[in-house]
């Protein structure tokens, strides 16, 4: 009863406001299936920091180390869990459609223009490092986010995880209204009928070595990234790995996602999250997402002024890296404005090429920041 009456008297707000967003991402993983493998373990991992004197974390003063406080070094601190999970998801991505219309590739890019409109943003309030690191979040990729924060030293690393993957998560709410901003209803009827090609085994092979060299040449600094997401690629297209690419693809993915989660949370205690630059952050991580949606829209309108043959500008959206949720919205959009109007392949090929070209934009912002 001591050691309760104790807890109690240092209870604060911050640890009531802390429960509060902790059972408001619980609310979005499982009552509105938001990325629940994400935001179920980090919001119950929110709880779990911030209940007074708890276990789960090193307490200031003390010699015991805290489980999620031993995980976060093990895993996040040196990167491991990032990089590992990047394996699951290149298995899990078909690059098909990219290859059978390599045009999308510019798309990925020009969707990557709110990481560095962020950036100018950005260092008006902080410094070059930490401005860099938080810009990254609009790459829409949580494991580049944490590995550029970590290899610039960021001190704001706990913000920034939050804010890349809750917004990766929210990325259904905040797409839609600006693609319907930025385009006419007519421009959402286009129609880009899906000319299937075949892709041969070889150009698959070849397509993940041929890229992991390329940005390898152009960002170095990004190789273990672009690397480590080939080479789960290189698992899934090689045809005798059928059972390794099966597990990275479900079990790898899946235990890793979980354990990033609710590690990440380890970084959400109060004292640490609620102060005036964690919610500069999130503003900034948030503008950061609509200026690459705007940014891929615009670019596919501006081709448009050039071309005969018009492109749904919806499917630049799809140039965030949010792989594979922001294809299917455009898709889910296309059919809302005609049901007739299919435009899944074209979006997640473009999706595909935002994934690459995220990982290679954070590559870029690290060596030149890191050199």
């Amino acid at each position: 009863m001591e050691i309760l009456y104790e807890n109690l008297l240092q209870m604060d707000w911050r640890y009531l406001v802390m429960w509060a967003i902790g059972g408001i991402l619980i609310y979005l993983a499982i009552k509105k299936e938001m990325e629940p493998t994400l935001l179920l373990p980090i919001g119950f991992g929110t709880i779990l920091v911030n209940l007074p004197n708890s276990g789960a974390i090193t307490q200031p003063g003390s010699l015991e180390e805290g489980a999620l406080t031993t995980l976060f070094e093990a895993g996040i601190a040196n990167e491991l869990f990032p990089l590992i999970l990047f394996i699951g998801i290149g298995a899990m991505i078909d690059f098909g459609p990219l290859l059978s219309n390599p045009k999308l590739m510019i798309f990925g890019a020009a969707a990557q223009f709110g990481i560095f409109f962020t950036l100018c943003l950005a260092s008006m309030f902080f410094d070059i490092n930490d401005a860099a690191s938080i810009a990254i979040i609009g790459a829409a990729d949580g494991p580049t986010a944490i590995v550029v924060a970590n290899k610039l030293n960021s001190k704001y690393l706990a913000p920034i995880m939050v804010a890349a993957y809750s917004y990766m998560a929210l990325v259904p709410i905040i797409q839609p209204p600006i693609i319907k901003l930025l385009t006419t209803k007519k421009e959402r009827q286009i129609k880009m009928p899906y000319e299937a090609k075949e892709v041969s085994k070889m150009t698959r092979i070849l397509f993940p070595i041929i890229i992991t060299v390329i940005a390898g040449i152009v960002a170095p600094a990004s190789v273990s990234l672009v690397g480590f997401l080939m080479f789960g690629n290189l698992i899934r297209e090689c045809g005798v790995l059928n059972s390794l690419s099966e597990t990275a693809q479900k079990v790898l993915a899946n235990l890793i996602t979980i354990f990033l989660g609710i590690t990440i949370a380890s970084q959400m205690s109060a004292d640490k999250f609620l102060n005036v630059d964690t919610l500069l952050i999130l503003g900034l991580g948030l503008f950061a997402f609509i200026f690459d949606t705007a940014g891929g829209v615009l670019f596919a309108k501006l081709l448009n002024l050039f071309m005969k043959k018009k492109i749904n500008p919806m499917i630049g959206a799809a140039g965030i890296s949010a792989f594979p949720m922001s294809g299917r919205i455009v898709h889910k959009m296309g059919l809302e404005e005609d049901p007739q109007n299919f435009l899944l392949m074209h979006s997640i090929g473009v999706n595909v090429s935002g994934q690459i070209a995220s990982v290679i934009a954070g590559g870029l912002i690290l060596n030149f920041f890191m050199g």
